[in-house]
C-alpha cells in the first residue's frame, strides 16, 4: 500500500473512527493483499508510511471475497471484477485475508 493510501485510510479512521471504516482490496495476489491487509490492521511493516506503528485495527476484506462479492450488483461485479477473478488464486487471496482479520482485526 502505497504512502498517499496509508495517510488516506489514516484520514478517514480520524474522521469517522476505525469501527467505520472498511478497507477493500483489489491485489492481484495474495502476498501483495496480506501486505496491505497487514498494513491496515497492525500498522506499516516496512515502516515507511504514516500508519508505521499505527495499529488501527480495521476490518480489511479483498474484493474477490463472497463477503464482498455478495454485496454487489452482479452486472457491475462482472463487468468490473469478473475477468480478472478468472485468472486470480482466490482461495489463496480468502485464506491470506482471513488470517490477517483472525490476527489483527479489532472490528
Amino acid at each position: 500500500m502505497d504512502l498517499e493510501n496509508q495517510k488516506r485510510v489514516k484520514d478517514f479512521t480520524e474522521e469517522f473512527g476505525p469501527e467505520n471504516v472498511i478497507v477493500i482490496l483489489g491485489a492481484s495476489e495474495a502476498e501483495a493483499s496480506g501486505l496491505a491487509a497487514e498494513t491496515v490492521t497492525n500498522g506499516d511493516p516496512t515502516f515507511a508510511g504514516p500508519l508505521t506503528g499505527v495499529s488501527l485495527g480495521l476490518k480489511v476484506y479483498h474484493v474477490c471475497e463472497p463477503e464482498i462479492k455478495d454485496e454487489v450488483d452482479p452486472a457491475v461485479y462482472d463487468e468490473q471484477v469478473g475477468m480478472m477473478e478468472m485468472v486470480l488464486d482466490v482461495d489463496s487471496i480468502i485464506e491470506e485475508m482471513k488470517s490477517i482479520r483472525e490476527q489483527y482485526c479489532k472490528y
